[in-house]
């Protein structure tokens, strides 16, 4: 029992961070109706900036997190102004090629600065660790301050976009580009406002996973970045209640996969997840089914 509990708040805290991930994907597909694939590598970049501020130049915790989200935000509009902006009127295959093609770009960019070798990412979660049942069942205090913040994360974003005038233009654009123009939104804005709370998001993820799992590379988004879009698929891409849902869900599903049935096996369990969904309910647990009219 204790085992098992165990393995449930291990899920939680990677379906979390899952989860915050997937909000900036389903955030951008929401109003863009773009997959930017290179969101898993701006995770690495937030983290690659928050050890630095940390190991090099001797900021507070906090203080290099605010520093990672600000440049990671600028980096989110750069990338949308220069590869995706061009693109508005392309194909969604265009932009899909752009998309890895950035990916490559950031990994490789990484490659260059800090080099190959795998960096031990400083431990920026001061909180104590919970000690329950006898203390037979120990929760790291970065599992909590992971699980809160993905519920914080989830309920801002919700309220910011029904109750913001921003929020609303964003529905706005995201419902229909041009009714939103004739309205007098600037949608171009809109959408570059989108990519930076995404890319914001992506740091503080960058974070949470690193410190959860200290080993920094310049593939580390990677392979949380496509997990992260599995479970926005998951939960009903464009429902920021389903990003978060999806995500938890999945934490636990590839935890409980790797400690009862296979570790070599833990990632097939989460693409196994996309296939059984994509096959029996395209648009996830929480998506809408959305009718086109021709």
């Amino acid at each position: 029992m204790v085992s098992l509990l165990s393995h449930l708040m291990n899920g939680l805290s990677l379906g979390s961070v899952y989860a915050i991930i997937a909000l900036g994907y389903t955030m951008v597909y929401g109003i863009a109706k773009m997959l930017n694939f290179a969101h898993g590598d701006v995770i690495m970049v937030g983290a690659y900036i928050s050890f630095c501020a940390v190991h090099y130049w001797n900021l507070p915790p906090v203080v290099a997190i605010v520093v990672a989200m600000v440049s990671c935000t600028v980096l989110g509009i750069l990338i949308e102004r220069l590869a995706y902006k061009p693109l508005r009127q392309a194909t969604s295959l265009a932009v899909l090629i752009t998309a890895i093609g950035m990916s490559y770009l950031l990994q490789n960019a990484a490659l260059l600065i800090w080099g190959s070798n795998t960096k031990s990412f400083p431990n920026m979660i001061s909180m104590p660790a919970l000690s329950l049942m006898g203390g037979r069942l120990i929760i790291k205090g970065e599992a909590i301050v992971t699980i809160v913040a993905c519920v914080a994360i989830m309920i801002a974003l919700t309220l910011f976009t029904s109750k913001t005038k921003m929020g609303k233009a964003m529905r706005v654009v995201s419902e229909d580009k041009g009714a939103a123009e004739l309205m007098g939104i600037n949608v171009n804005q809109t959408i570059s406002i989108t990519c930076a709370i995404g890319s914001a998001l992506a740091a503080i993820a960058g974070v949470l996973l690193c410190s959860a799992y200290p080993a920094l590379t310049p593939t580390t988004g990677a392979m949380p970045g496509i997990k992260a879009f599995t479970a926005a698929v998951f939960g009903g891409i464009g429902s920021i209640p389903g990003a978060m849902v999806g995500g938890i869900l999945l934490g636990v599903i590839e935890i409980l996969g790797k400690a009862y049935i296979s570790m070599e096996l833990g990632d097939a369990f989460v693409f196994a997840v996309l296939i059984i969904v994509l096959l029996v309910k395209p648009t996830g647990l929480l998506g809408k089914k959305i009718h086109e009219k021709v």
